[in-house]
């Protein structure tokens, strides 16, 4: 049986920065605290629960003296004000990516421009970059697109990690319904990069595996991507949600992974894969 990783499965860069931060800062300060999880992934913030991260829901609930980590998705504009004027150690774990979205946010705003944003309602990041400014709309699908009404100036930024294809529908309608849009395409280079290797190979394999999270936006992206082109794809958390069913008749396996899934959870899959294949050649 034929086993290929996508080349860049797994860990995006920001995802590893905000990770090594958490664990560093947890190590230095006696631990650290996050509003929120930092990274849509159960097995990481276990790990970093192990490690001395704690998640909290406010800042009132962080003791004196102890650092708040801002995750990678962005935190509201409002929550930073809070912490900085309770003067806290604040440890800015954002991706610069993200941040590089609320930079255009806010340009696109002072032009006195609508601010649009394509993504999912209530994600962490969504919910992050419209709160940049005041009166932003968010919109998730072609269907919502084509209900907005008409504006004369607009300007549109995507989620980081949403697929080409729905952006590009979306602009399409936007089209139509603006006069003078400006659009900053604020996908990033690793969700590009990810969803071009699923594509290819998932047309080149019998069957697809999936490694994400099912609270990951962008892991659940992999697997319909993956599902368009190859009915034949299943999503799993780790080595223990594989079916051994699965690989009948099955000679070669393509295993990609979402942006915040750790190498050793990949490398279990595919080792789990290997003595799968091992076990039907001894049958």
């Amino acid at each position: 049986m034929k086993i290929t990783i996508a080349k860049d499965a797994g860990y995006c860069f920001g995802v590893r920065d905000a990770v090594n931060m958490a664990y560093d800062a947890s190590e230095k300060f006696g631990g650290v605290y996050m509003l929120g999880d930092i990274v849509h992934n159960e097995n990481v913030i276990d790990d970093l629960s192990n490690a001395g991260a704690t998640v909290v829901s406010k800042l009132d609930d962080i003791p004196n003296n102890k650092p708040i980590l801002f995750r990678a998705h962005g935190t509201d504009k409002d929550v930073w004000k809070e912490a900085k004027s309770k003067d806290m150690n604040i440890i800015d774990a954002t991706c610069p990516l993200v941040h590089e979205i609320h930079d255009e946010v806010r340009r696109l705003y002072k032009e006195n421009r609508q601010i649009i944003v394509i993504g999912d309602h209530g994600h962490d990041e969504v919910v992050a970059i419209a709160n940049q400014v005041p009166k932003t709309i968010v919109i998730a699908s072609p269907e919502e697109a084509k209900r907005m009404k008409k504006f004369k100036k607009a300007g549109v930024v995507s989620q980081s990690t949403q697929m080409i294809e729905n952006v590009q529908e979306i602009i399409s309608i936007l089209m139509t319904k603006v006069f003078d849009l400006n659009f900053v395409n604020t996908i990033c280079y690793p969700t590009k990069r990810n969803h071009e290797q699923i594509k290819e190979l998932s047309n080149k394999s019998d069957l697809m595996i999936i490694i994400g999270s099912f609270t990951s936006a962008n892991s659940m992206r992999l697997t319909e991507l993956s599902k368009q082109r190859n009915k034949n794809t299943h999503q799993v958390m780790c080595a223990d949600d594989l079916k051994i069913k699965w690989f009948n008749k099955v000679n070669s396996v393509g295993i990609s992974a979402g942006a915040s899934t750790p190498d050793y959870l990949i490398e279990g899959v595919a080792n789990r894969i290997k003595k799968i294949a091992k076990e039907r050649e001894i049958k």
